[in-house]
């Protein structure tokens, strides 16, 4: 699996050719049992570089060095080895599980949060492929009001994946909306709801009081709901991914992260930093505009794929 690319794209240099270029010059020292000062800190450089973030980048080359240290790391195998390690490891720390969690009885309500540009459309329409794949009957909710077009984008994705759809007019309150799409899930026999809401500005601090509003009025309509709150993030933004995910999670409990549009960068750090930042589960990646271009999220996988040679 490539997580970064996608064919027909410019070849770009990965992660791991630019480490071996730059930090793993010195062969000589790797292969006395060590790794040179200087290779660290280039090392700790191109992680930086790469979004992973101050407090990840600083664990990884400090267990890095430790193994060469202890004469784990003689090689530029076993560099990539324990870099690999480290990454898994910390995509594994905490609250990892990236299985979605469903209702005891349906159905299962499923917000999407995050602000405009970031992909939450599309992933609601893959996302909505994906059940109907299982045979699960599914309804998409209109819970952005505001944007202009939102609404009737939502509802060429409920078409295009045979999703029912409930909608909403532009202005309308989105609490009533959600409340509305729940009662209309229950009478259909709907097993997944799931309720987009407005690209919230998250700096805005009228616009995030709403959305708390919504998630209130959704757990009030349907005691444990929503079973998931599902933050969508860009993951070409580097660090600001991060502020991003640090404010929603102050406003509503993040069950899971979704980090969209990979296919474009090699910058892949963002999403270890962003599930530290807020201890969420990194549930989906996002590599393309098809349906089948969301990907169930595997660490162990990531971090084959992130040091790559490809």
């Amino acid at each position: 699996m490539r997580l970064l690319r996608k064919s027909g794209d410019v070849p770009k240099r990965s992660l791991w050719q630019r480490i071996k270029d730059v930090a793993l010059m010195d062969v000589a020292v790797l292969a006395r049992g060590g790794v040179s000062p200087g290779s660290l800190e280039q090392l700790e450089q191109l992680l930086l570089e790469a979004d992973f973030g101050v407090p990840v980048t600083l664990r990884l080359v400090a267990e890095v060095e430790r193994k060469a240290m202890r004469g784990v790391v003689k090689t530029q195998d076993q560099f990539q080895e324990a870099l690999a390690e480290g990454i898994e490891a910390s995509l594994r720390a905490g609250n990892s599980d990236p299985s979605l969690v469903m209702a005891p009885s349906p159905p299962t309500v499923i917000a999407v949060v995050g602000v405009n540009g970031a992909g939450k459309t599309t992933f609601i329409g893959k996302l909505s492929e994906r059940f109907k794949t299982e045979k699960k009957r599914v309804m998409v909710a209109a819970g952005d009001t505001f944007r202009a077009g939102a609404v009737d984008q939502l509802r060429v994705w409920a078409e295009r994946t045979g999703a029912e759809f409930h909608g909403a007019k532009a202005g309308a309150d989105p609490g009533a909306v959600a409340f509305d799409a729940i009662d209309s899930a229950i009478n259909r026999g709907v097993d997944v709801l799931i309720v987009d809401t407005a690209g919230r500005l998250h700096t805005s601090e009228g616009l995030m009081d709403e959305l708390k509003k919504v998630v209130r009025v959704i757990a009030k309509r349907l005691p444990g709901a929503p079973h998931e709150t599902l933050l969508v993030l860009d993951g070409t933004i580097g660090q600001n991914a991060v502020q991003q995910a640090k404010i929603f999670s102050s406003a509503v409990p993040i069950t899971g992260l979704v980090v969209t549009k990979l296919d474009g960068t090699a910058r892949g750090g963002v999403v270890i930093a962003v599930h530290e930042a807020i201890d969420a589960p990194v549930k989906f990646l996002g590599v393309g505009e098809s349906a089948a271009d969301l990907l169930t999220f595997d660490p162990a996988e990531f971090a084959r794929d992130l040091l790559s040679e490809e």
